[in-house]
């Protein structure tokens, strides 16, 4: 299985030392930790919020992590603020890997993960989070979609061998016969083929890696991982904006990215599922979704998924993604606790699952899932 075999690799993210400093000190450089002499960073209507409203939670909790999750956040945290103007939730847009390093190391209490945490992260956070170590709580659900610039052409056919093809660098031309067998009819034009990827370790690549690995292993010759693997011709770029930004300025680049990031002007994959091809969307992705299994030798409350790459159910699009909340089992803090239980699950709730879709495009959560992920929220503690 895919996720099995994400789980056995070395871990490759960067020092906890190093990012117990870095992730406060993104957060401090952009004015986003407390203490920056601005207690309602919202502006005057927070202020206003804050003087009439009778919420007595107050302070501060600070995460970072997934760039996919990055316009839920700022949803989440504005609607959050409305409520409970009092507290401020500060979220660095880093990558998923550099998320859960600064969570492990200390720097945060929380992380936003496009992959959950692997058996080594997840035995390492225990000195962190206490016996029970950190747990995954699936918070929003997005397609990733193949994004790409071909002048004329806004949508086109793949199945998972011609992507597995294209990004490996078997596949260099858009007029290569096996891409226009699969979009008869569609004229392709004859620009240069350039592949960009991601430069950060990322659960959006690794959720690619992981389809591809799946779905078209005859052609995708590497394990599932959040870094790009080496021995293939591509342009690299920060975060999901980096690629999308190279690719709308590069006529004939192709990428993979979150959808609620993709720009308007790029073409974008439908893929083949059974006898079909299945396009991007938000309803699509949540299909696939209904399909997952919990990963095995987890405790109870970690509701981190395997996904169904491989899927054959009618109007379900393989090429979905499920960002975590990364919250450690217990802390030691009980404010601290009551402000991240009430921010969680408000992001789990029905008003927080709208609000991400209507900023971010993303996916409706099961029911069966968000009522789990309620229930593993409920489930941290106080540790004394």
């Amino acid at each position: 299985m895919a996720g099995a075999a994400a789980q056995s690799r070395p871990s490759r993210w960067p020092s906890r030392t190093r990012w117990a400093l870095a992730v406060p000190a993104l957060l401090l450089s952009t004015g986003l930790l407390a203490g920056c002499g601005n207690d309602y960073p919202l502006g005057d209507a927070q202020r206003e919020a804050a003087e009439n409203n009778t919420s007595s939670l107050n302070g501060t909790i600070t995460g970072g992590g997934s760039t996919a999750q990055n316009a839920a956040m700022n949803a989440w945290t504005t609607s959050f603020s409305s409520v409970h103007p009092r507290v401020q939730v500060q979220y660095a847009s880093v990558g998923s890997g550099a998320g859960r390093a600064g969570l492990l190391a200390g720097g945060t209490e929380f992380a936003g993960s496009d992959a959950y945490l692997k058996d080594e992260e997840v035995a390492d956070s225990i000195a962190r989070c206490g016996a029970d170590g950190a747990i995954n709580i699936p918070a929003y659900i997005s397609p990733i979609t193949v994004a790409f610039n071909l002048p004329g052409v806004s949508s086109l056919n793949f199945d998972a061998d011609a992507v597995a093809k294209i990004f490996s660098g078997e596949i260099t031309s858009w007029q290569d016969p096996a891409i226009a067998e699969l979009n008869p009819g569609v004229e392709l034009p004859d620009v240069p083929m350039t592949v960009v990827v991601r430069s950060d370790d990322s659960g959006t690549t690794e959720n690619f890696t992981e389809y591809l690995h799946a779905a078209a292993e005859e052609h995708w010759g590497h394990e599932p991982s959040g870094s790009w693997p080496g021995g293939t011709r591509v342009e690299q770029a920060q975060g999901n904006s980096g690629v999308v930004t190279t690719v709308v300025r590069t006529a004939g680049a192709i990428t993979y990215a979150d959808d609620s990031l993709v720009d308007s002007s790029l073409g974008k994959a439908a893929l083949k599922v059974g006898e079909g091809f299945v396009g991007v969307s938000g309803e699509a992705a949540a299909l696939a979704v209904q399909d997952a299994d919990r990963v095995e030798g987890r405790g109870p409350h970690d509701v981190s998924l395997h996904l169904n790459r491989t899927t054959e159910t009618p109007g379900a699009y393989p090429l979905v993604m499920v960002s975590y909340f990364i919250l450690c089992s217990s802390y030691e803090d009980s404010q601290r606790l009551e402000l991240l239980k009430e921010f969680a699950h408000y992001v789990v709730s029905d008003a927080g699952q709208q609000a991400a879709a209507d900023s971010a495009k993303s996916a409706p959560m099961p029911a069966t899932l968000a009522r789990d992920a309620a229930e593993a929220v409920d489930s941290i503690t106080v540790r004394g």
